[in-house]
């Protein structure tokens, strides 16, 4: 079920943004088959498979893709596809016999999707990189942190997943629509550096019509206003304040029992840091869960900031079940919602090679030749 059913994707597994979109259009209903090496993570780190939780909600089939056949296999599901997925460094698929131009001989209509940190083409290209570094050129990690402080990773949310992932599935999802009304395929070249430098549009925006005018940590959506920062609540715990408009900050005031006449005006920057200390002061005389009850029913734009493990309990989050439970661990439910078609629960992600031989069966293969590419070790199988 769900709104891409019926669409067939190819994933050539790897770490980080690839993983994820395969698993953002397999939970909107999409069949992914995922291509992978034996043992691998997505994550890049030694995790039982299990707990990959990247890898949910699709079949695998474990291949060693430099032996002589392995790239073949990709080739014959290629055919029966609609789309492919892989982020390896540019120059490696063509190297293995599987790229844009291997497949598309096989499947011109086939929508094929490359994900990488610095694009297919550029000076930086053929370099290796991580999140931090594709957000750093891209102006957005130089924007986030405290006025003095170094700036601070926003743990690997920009790039990987917002500037990466996501853009490589509306890339996909877009290319699609072009393939089912021309017949046509075409290739996706998503780059995190420009997924990242396109988020941070609206900063650009503000900064030319002179409204972004401090540094680092002074300005209106990084911490630098006093309405729209953390504050360190009596238990040591924080809450989120985001009270912008004069109407949310009105009633900020009010459940914090400030008079505005005893204050400088909210958009003067010289009173703000009177304004810190003030609230600062008065956060610090309840708890973190008190003043969530206070704020319970306004909108004055606080809230509690929640630890991960504390989300799934939440009240809000609770009632839409956000959080569900699959295979026995707790994970974020596919999103969005639809109001026609129904998503199915995610199912709970699988060893490499735990559906080798269902998917070489379903792609045409024989059983005798099954069991060759097995005794060569061209494919794997899970161990039980």
């Amino acid at each position: 079920m769900g709104p891409l059913a019926g669409i067939r994707i190819v994933e050539i597994a790897g770490i980080g943004p690839g993983p994820y979109c395969a698993m953002l259009l397999a939970d909107l209903g999409a069949t992914v088959i995922r291509v992978d090496r034996p043992g691998a993570s997505n994550l890049g780190v030694p995790l039982p498979p299990a707990l990959d939780l990247l890898n949910r909600s699709r079949p695998s089939i474990a291949v060693d893709l430099k032996q002589a056949g392995g790239a073949d296999i990709v080739l014959r599901l290629v055919e029966g596809a609609d789309g492919l997925i892989e982020g390896m460094r540019p120059g490696v698929m063509e190297r293995l016999g599987l790229g844009p131009a291997d497949c598309h001989a096989r499947n011109p209509r086939l929508v094929y999707g490359r994900v990488t940190g610095w694009g297919q083409e550029g000076p930086r290209a053929a370099t290796a990189g991580h999140d931090i570094n594709y957000i750093a050129v891209a102006g957005a990690l130089g924007a986030v942190g405290r006025p003095g402080g170094t700036p601070v990773p926003p743990l690997n949310l920009i790039g990987d997943y917002g500037g990466g992932a996501m853009y490589l599935a509306v890339g996909m999802l877009a290319a699609l629509l072009s393939a089912k009304a021309t017949g046509v395929g075409q290739v996706v070249d998503t780059a995190m550096v420009d997924g990242a430098a396109q988020l941070m549009t609206m900063f650009h925006a503000l900064a030319a019509a002179g409204q972004w005018p401090g540094d680092r940590g002074e300005n209106i959506l990084d911490g630098g206003a006093p309405f729209y920062d953390t504050y360190e609540t009596r238990d040591g715990r924080f809450v989120a304040v985001g009270a912008i408009e004069a109407k949310f900050y009105a009633q900020l005031l009010e459940g914090l029992g400030l008079s505005p006449a005893d204050l400088p005006d909210q958009n003067d920057r010289a009173g703000w840091p009177v304004l810190r200390e003030t609230f600062a002061a008065a956060f610090n005389t309840r708890t973190r869960d008190e003043w969530a009850v206070t704020f319970a029913d306004t909108d004055a734009c606080v809230t509690p900031v929640l630890d991960r493990d504390e989300v799934a309990a939440d009240p809000h989050l609770a009632s839409r079940q956000t959080m569900i439970e699959v295979g026995g661990v707790t994970q974020p439910a596919p999103a969005p919602r639809f109001s026609k078609t129904v998503l199915d629960r995610p199912s709970a992600p699988v060893a490499p090679g735990t559906d080798t031989r269902e998917i070489l069966r379903d792609a045409g293969f024989g059983g005798a030749e099954i069991e060759t590419l097995i005794a060569d070790q061209v494919v794997y199988e899970a161990s039980p």
